[in-house]
This record gives C-alpha cells, sequence and structure tokens, in this order.
C-alpha cells in the first residue's frame, strides 16, 4: 500500500522485533484477519507517546485486494474499537487517499468523518495524491 513493489527490505526478524514492541505498549495493537491459514488483512494502531496523546491511536489497515469487499475490514474495524474501549482508546484516526472510494466507503460506514485534505500527500505512479484526514471519537 504505502510502499512500492521491491522497496520493502525488512527481513522476517527485523519485522517480529518490530512487531513485539509495537505489542509492549497498552495502547498500540496489530489484529490480523486469516483465510485458510492465510493473512488477508490486518489493522494496526499506533498510540500516542506522552499524557497528552495518549488517548489517540493512528490506525493503518490493509486488506488483500482479492478478499475485499467480504466484511473483513469492518471485523476488524469493530475489533479494533472493542479494543480501543477496553484500553482508554478516545480517538482514532488515519489517512486514506481521496480515490479509494472503497476504503472512505469503509471508514464512513464505520463513522470515521473527514477531518480535512492532505493535498499532494503521496506520489503514487508518477503523480501527486491528495489524502483525507479521517477520525472517530470513541464514546
Amino acid at each position: 500500500m504505502m510502499l512500492e513493489p521491491g522497496e520493502r527490505s525488512t527481513s522476517v526478524e527485523e519485522q517480529s522485533r518490530k512487531i513485539s514492541v509495537v505489542l509492549l505498549r497498552d495502547n498500540q495493537t496489530i489484529l490480523v484477519a486469516e483465510v485458510g491459514g492465510e493473512l488477508v488483512g490486518y489493522v494496526a494502531a499506533f498510540g500516542g507517546d506522552f499524557r497528552r496523546s495518549r488517548h489517540c491511536a493512528y490506525i493503518v489497515t490493509g486488506i488483500l485486494r482479492a478478499f475485499s469487499g467480504q466484511g473483513i475490514g469492518t471485523e476488524l474495524l469493530s475489533e479494533l474499537e472493542q479494543w480501543a474501549g477496553r484500553n482508554g482508546i478516545h480517538r482514532l484516526e488515519l489517512t486514506v487517499m481521496t480515490h479509494n472510494d472503497r476504503a472512505v466507503r469503509l471508514y464512513q460506514r464505520m463513522g470515521y468523518e473527514i477531518e480535512g485534505r492532505k493535498r499532494d500527500s503521496l506520489l503514487v505512479n508518477g503523480s501527486y495524491v491528495d489524502e483525507y484526514y479521517m477520525g472517530k471519537l470513541l464514546e
């Protein structure tokens, strides 16, 4: 999603260490979806480092294209909200490319609101792409 083909150079061991570091904090997590033993999607939440921002978590979501439209994103986001409620997270936030209509609709269906637009945020296939800032406040 963010990285282009051939851009990732993280070894399995390095990735395992990174995951372990994320899971050490009570305001961070990674949830995964599997189908037939195959990893098909995930959502990760990265909570703030300081007292003033510990209640906020930036989320990153990914679903394999072949498995999109099957409710996996909805299930992952629902589970994430349950986790957030148990761990003192009041705000979930993310960015999404403005042309990713399917993802924008999913997030809006789940109660996220567009809070702003990040212009020329990414360079994708030689063209600049805008992103939406989206957020959701939890009760």
